[in-house]
């Protein structure tokens, strides 16, 4: 089938990937003040790029004033990866929001550890009602260099092609703090997974979450999307109400629903996660259709 240029309704209505037009309702006055925006499978392609559309939508917004603000699970060893997506732009959310960074003067708002003894003793909870599992761990201790590799249990399969430690499981914990662990089942998928971590884990402890590749993530507690883009917004002195953003996956729900409950607009692309679908305002095309962009093109041409 032909992919053509849909009509884009007032109501900011959307163009998923097959040639239909949801409308969405009248936004009327409400306009946002900043964006925000996950990367991969939301504003990056499959390719893990921005396209020249994305990249004119994103430049359109801040020549009208709107700031962006990526928000992303990439860890601060991508950084580099996160910058360029941005244009080095305004302030970034990485980790799920525990390391955040302003772009464009090199300083870092927020970092924050999740003890070792602290992480061992949730992923045995975890274990304990999932079975045996394969970890790999981010080192917070290594943030002060960003691009300190992964420490990565044999047998994990991680899925992308970076350098790594590849470690027995005794070993994959550092002795420090770590930024975040990833945990990967043989037998269970991530949202099965996910179910059981958070029947087990006290928030106090720990955030649980997944981005929809396959294993599920152990973040220190407090630590989400929403706390991180939290600091941007200060920064802006914006509110969440004030907030256009887009996700596809369930580590992207704590900001859609911040936004959503403030009364701003979560748009979730065609390619999101069945809970994000539900939890978001309306829907855009997938991220390999431009779906962000061609929200953003809309709402720009009513600013």
């Amino acid at each position: 089938m032909s992919r053509q240029r849909p009509t884009v309704l007032k109501a900011y209505g959307v163009v998923p990937d097959r040639d239909r037009v949801i409308p969405l309702g009248d936004l009327g006055p409400w306009r946002p003040k900043l964006v925000a925006s996950d990367l991969d499978g939301t504003l990056l392609n499959s390719e893990g790029e921005v396209s020249p559309r994305t990249r004119a939508a994103l430049e359109a917004c801040w020549d009208a004033g709107i700031p962006v603000v990526g928000v992303t699970g990439r860890g601060p060893r991508l950084l580099d990866s996160v910058r360029g997506a941005l244009d080095g732009r305004g302030i970034a959310v990485l980790a799920q929001g525990g390391f955040v960074v302003d772009l464009e003067r090199d300083e870092v708002l927020r970092t924050v550890g999740l003890p070792r003894d602290q992480a061992q003793a949730v992923i045995e909870r975890i274990e304990a009602v999932a079975g045996d599992l394969i970890v790999a761990v981010e080192d917070a201790s290594e943030q002060s260099e960003i691009s300190g590799p992964l420490r990565v249990q044999h047998g994990f399969d991680w899925p992308y092609p970076e350098p790594a430690h590849l470690l027995p499981r005794h070993e994959v914990l550092p002795e420090g703090p770590v930024l975040k662990a990833f945990l990967r089942s043989s037998a269970l998928g991530q949202d099965e997974l996910l179910a059981r971590a958070k029947a087990v884990v006290d928030p106090a402890d720990a955030e649980v979450t997944h981005a929809g590749l396959g294993f599920i993530e152990v973040l220190p507690p407090g630590i989400t999307k929403a706390t991180g883009l939290a600091i941007a917004l200060e920064r802006y002195g914006v509110g969440f109400g004030d907030v256009l953003v887009f996700g596809d996956m369930p580590n992207d729900l704590p900001m859609i629903t911040a936004v959503a409950e403030a009364g701003g607009t979560a748009i979730a692309v065609a390619n999101a996660h069945p809970a994000v679908r539900t939890a978001t305002t309306g829907l855009t095309g997938g991220h390999d259709a431009d779906g962000v962009a061609r929200y953003l093109e809309a709402v720009l041409a009513d600013v």
